[in-house]
């Protein structure tokens, strides 16, 4: 009981205050379209790559999925 009381007269925290809980690290956005634009090349359909350029239209491989398009529809 008496460790109950000591738990809650220091605020509740454990003997880990101080410490951030450990968080995975923040994805590199790049890495992330660089990998769905990969996956719209490997399924190679209109609609993949419509979705690619509806969801990053401002990046640079969005340029490449427009050319991808104009292939598709020759």
């Amino acid at each position: 009981m008496a460790q109950k009381a000591n738990a809650d007269a220091s605020g509740g925290k454990s003997s880990t205050a101080g410490h951030a809980p450990s968080m995975p690290m923040a994805r590199d956005p790049a890495a992330a379209v660089a990998e769905e634009y990969e996956a719209a090349r490997r399924k190679g359909t209109r609609d993949a790559f419509e979705l690619f350029i509806a969801r990053h239209g401002d990046s640079p491989l969005a340029e490449q999925a427009r050319a991808e398009l104009k292939r598709l529809s020759r």
